[in-house]
């Protein structure tokens, strides 16, 4: 039986998943790392914040070659400074939870351990080194920090949306792929290699960049039908643009009313956690509002 020292794994308070300390140093140091409600912990957290963006900031100018010319040695000094940095936090985390495997396996210790594992590794293979840019999304704790739980219920559900319209959204995909590989085969015969149109491939090249209204302008039509074909191409891309709009939305709009419709508080025992379809109160049989 689970105690309170030790309780479940499935739950969806990190607290009791990864195990906070009873007390002691891992206690004080656990409230610091993973609580914002604190000044401490709250400290810590834009701290860390800041240390990321510059991190980033290193990461980049590292790329920009007259400033790595000029200043390649402060910058490498200062890439090797946050990456001690973070592998000190990552330990910390690690250590201050009663399951530190469990941390290591979700999603923030996974992109806590790659924004220091490439560093290393470009010991030993330097080309790994660009991959010190997944640090970037070591921000995602931002939404943490300021509290904004609405906005991570929101990408919750459209993470939702998006898997369960994902067959809607591949016949939609299937289908546009159809119409830009014919059109594409078309202007390849309309207007052939003078005019720039040397394959099939290249031609569906310039369909996609048209049907979705970038249109580069590396290559254009120069044939009346051509430019009547691309001018089509082009109203078609606005069309298009709506049907996936419309399958998320709408499936967006579902799971919300699903979700208000699991979140019916029964009148008589208060309970909640019901099914949507549920006419009843799953604890004490009373009908539940509509």
């Amino acid at each position: 039986m689970p105690t309170q020292d030790h309780p479940p794994v499935l739950t969806s308070d990190p607290h009791q998943r990864l195990g906070k300390p009873a007390g002691g140093w891992r206690a004080a140091l656990y409230a610091i790392i993973f609580e914002s409600d604190t000044p401490k912990g709250r400290a810590f957290d834009l701290a860390l914040i800041g240390a990321i963006l510059l991190s980033v900031l290193v990461v980049v100018l590292t790329s920009v070659k007259p400033i790595a010319d000029q200043y390649g040695d402060w910058l490498h000094a200062g890439e090797w400074f946050f990456t001690v940095l973070f592998t000190i936090e990552y330990a910390a985390r690690c250590l201050c939870v009663q399951r530190p495997v469990l941390y290591a396996r979700s999603f923030f210790g996974v992109i806590d351990l790659l924004s220091i594992l490439p560093a290393y590794i470009s010991l030993f293979v330097p080309a790994a080194h660009v991959v010190l840019g997944v640090r970037i999304l070591r921000l995602l704790r931002i939404f943490r920090i300021l509290k904004l739980t609405l906005y991570i219920q929101e990408y919750s559900m459209l993470g939702d949306a998006l898997l369960a319209s994902r067959r809607k959204i591949f016949v939609f995909l299937s289908v546009v792929f159809l119409i830009v590989f014919l059109l594409g085969s078309v202007m390849y015969v309309v207007e052939g290699p003078e005019n720039g149109y040397t394959s099939i491939p290249t031609a569906v090249y310039w369909a996609i960049s048209t049907m979705t209204t970038v249109g580069f302008g590396d290559l254009v039509p120069k044939t009346d039908i051509g430019r009547t074909i691309a001018s089509f191409m082009m109203l078609l891309g606005w069309g298009i643009l709506a049907v996936p709009t419309g399958i998320i939305s709408s499936e967006i709009t579902h799971q919300r009313g699903q979700r208000l419709l699991s979140m019916r508080v029964c009148p008589n025992c208060r309970s909640t956690g019901h099914e949507p379809e549920a006419r009843y109160c799953k604890d004490c049989g009373t009908a539940l509002p509509s």
